[in-house]
């Protein structure tokens, strides 16, 4: 039985000549322990896919079915509990509490549960140590850089033990360090069989995954299953056909800028007024030839 089964999914925003269509009739399956990247360009539906799969959106056509069972139409207190217990979401913005320590942060979930301080303390401490930032536990998120914080956004979406995790841009605003050091963890949550879906822009990222599902036009074009540690035969295409700088291309840039900035006002010298001079008799002697 899938985790995952999306039958004939479409999202459509406004009516009339505003009307727009994020998912356009979408059949997806994801198995148990997929690591399943979504790519394509901006607009071309994965939010709103996320949105759907994590239930903080509802289809406007179509069925979802989460584990066998049908939650595409399913109440709003219901699709909370859901999304509360079995899915944890991991943002590109973090979105951790200024005002909280990373401790306060991640046992935040389990105050919905009913559980003690204590307890909450003591199993957000865990999750911290096991993403490596045990050391960081009563930093608040303004001192921490920004792969820490996103450990720590790590750590909050585990601390349910959900079994889906959702990850929109978990790299984008970090650096190639941060970036490798969060798909390192994710790649660990994985290995334990954890199912994870994540966005990404970056082709490289896809050296992680064992599926990459590429959309474009609130379409799925293209479904690659691909091997761990390799870039995905799709996206590589993407990859290397990026145009590189070459040296000419600097030169027409500093060329460029030359012409922009305004040029002193460079006042003549009595050796220049006779070198001009000279030049225009030179000039009109061979004109008349």
């Amino acid at each position: 039985m899938s985790l995952i089964k999306l039958q004939n999914i479409s999202k459509i925003y406004g009516f009339g000549d505003a009307t727009t269509i994020a998912l356009d009739e979408i059949d997806l399956k994801i198995e148990k322990g997929e690591f399943v990247a979504v790519m394509g360009p901006s607009g071309s539906g994965k939010s709103t896919l996320m949105n759907i799969i994590g239930l903080l959106d509802r289809p406007t056509i179509g069925n979802y079915l989460f584990e066998g069972k049908y939650v595409s139409r399913i109440r709003s207190d219901r699709a909370a509990k859901l999304r509360r217990d079995s899915v944890g979401f991991i943002f590109q913005s973090f979105n951790l509490l200024n005002r909280l320590t990373v401790l306060e942060n991640v046992s935040l979930p389990l105050i919905y549960k009913g559980y003690g301080q204590y307890k909450r303390y003591k199993l957000a401490g865990n999750i911290l140590e096991r993403v490596g930032i045990k050391n960081r536990e009563y930093f608040y998120p303004n001192q921490l850089s920004g792969g820490q914080a996103q450990c720590a956004a790590i750590a909050r979406a585990l601390i349910n033990n959900p079994k889906l995790i959702i990850a929109d841009e978990p790299t984008g605003n970090l650096d190639s360090a941060g970036s490798r050091l969060i798909m390192e963890i994710l790649s660990d949550i994985h290995s334990m069989g954890n199912t994870i879906i994540f966005v990404t822009h970056n082709p490289e990222l896809t050296r992680y995954a064992t599926r990459v599902v590429y959309m474009h036009d609130g379409n799925i074009i293209y479904d690659e299953k691909t091997a761990v540690g390799r870039v995905a035969k799709r996206a590589r295409k993407t990859l290397y056909t990026i145009p590189t700088k070459t040296i000419d291309d600097d030169l027409e840039g500093i060329s460029t800028l030359m012409k922009a900035i305004p040029q002193p006002n460079i006042r003549p010298t009595k050796k220049t007024k006779k070198s001009q001079k000279y030049s225009k008799k030179v000039n009109k002697r061979r004109l008349k030839k």
